[in-house]
């Protein structure tokens, strides 16, 4: 069972930022990262999303290298005036291994990065963009000031950081207002809010949780990656998902499923409320983007927007972050954890 889902309210993302629907939609899914996909099915997904008022559409270079910019042209075309898209650069795969990832913040690669995203897109401007991951090895000040230049050439909108810590954001910020940050953030995923939330905060700055139902762990969708899960499904080498670690944490839904109960709702909603109700709790804008590519599941997820958990409920859930077993990712200098 589950919520009813309402036509999302919109959001100003960040000060001087567009104008979005509540919570977005993450595309990677759709095309890299989680096995075979339904082109088709993908498509009536996007429309559905936009029916019910979702309109921050999230893709990056990253995902199948171009592929997934170029899966959602069409649907940008049909759309323009009407979606936020948002696409990433600075995280790619490496070229000697397709199991790791190259991080680079070059000014020179960014902008051919950018366009290269603007051609796969089909559009003359970028909405939001992001610099998927910090290179430490090139100054912070050169990267967003590279990435100030295409606002000023009217290739960009808005700019965004992905993974960052507090004091990377405050020196980012410095240099050419940000509109939003995005990390990981979920009953899962607590390290944000060590530096970069309270920054976003102080700053005007909107935060958009990815991976915000834990890459699906928290729905209950699968119980241990390494036999649940494709065999091309990334998830399958983030050590949370499998083998002991998988079993300790499966044990930390069960009040999930309970408060779940409580509302007549799905655990997934409740884990997706729990993250929209940061945005009270800490005072400032949070725009979570779950990724799906079954339209159902962004009705579920919608209507999440409208669960309102109590006090004694929010209490229970805070418990769960600390208890996790396992890291999100093999090697964690790819986030913000890693630096702070």
């Amino acid at each position: 069972m589950s919520a009813a889902a309402p036509r999302l309210t919109t959001v100003p993302l960040g000060t001087g930022g567009p104008l979005v629907g509540v919570q977005g939609l993450g595309c990677m899914g759709m095309s890299f990262g989680y096995g075979p996909t339904d082109a088709d099915a993908a498509r009536a997904t996007l429309e559905r999303a936009l029916d019910l008022g979702v309109t921050l559409y999230d893709t990056a270079e990253l995902y199948g290298m171009g592929e997934n910019e170029r899966f959602l042209a069409p649907f940008v075309a049909a759309h323009r005036d009407e979606i936020t898209i948002a696409t990433k650069f600075g995280l790619t795969l490496a070229p000697d291994d397709p199991g790791a990832r190259r991080i680079t913040n070059d000014p020179a690669e960014l902008r051919a990065s950018a366009e290269a995203s603007l051609r796969r897109l089909g559009v003359d401007v970028i909405d939001l963009y992001y610099m998927h991951r910090r290179d430490p090895a090139v100054p912070l000040e050169e990267t967003v000031g590279a990435m100030a230049e295409l606002v000023a050439e009217g290739k960009v909108r808005h700019l965004g950081l992905s993974e960052v810590t507090g004091a990377e954001l405050r020196a980012a910020h410095a240099v050419h207002p940000i509109a939003a940050v995005q990390s990981e953030w979920s009953l899962f995923s607590r390290d944000v809010e060590r530096s970069a939330v309270p920054a976003a905060r102080d700053l005007g700055v909107a935060f958009v949780p990815y991976s915000p139902l834990g890459r699906g762990f928290l729905t209950g969708s699968f119980a241990d990656a390494t036999t649940d899960l494709h065999p091309s499904d990334s998830r399958r080498r983030q050590p949370r998902f499998s083998g002991e670690n998988a079993v300790a944490n499966r044990a930390l839904l069960e009040p999930v499923r309970r408060v779940a109960e409580a509302h007549g709702a799905t655990p997934g909603q409740v884990a997706l409320a729990w993250v929209h109700q940061q945005a009270p709790r800490w005072g400032m804008t949070v725009v979570p983007i779950p990724g799906t590519r079954r339209a159902g599941r962004v009705e579920e997820n919608v209507a999440a927007a409208g669960i309102t958990l109590g006090d004694d409920e929010l209490a229970v859930l805070d418990t769960i972050g600390d208890r996790v077993a396992g890291t999100q990712y093999p090697d964690m200098n790819v986030t913000a954890a890693g630096r702070e």
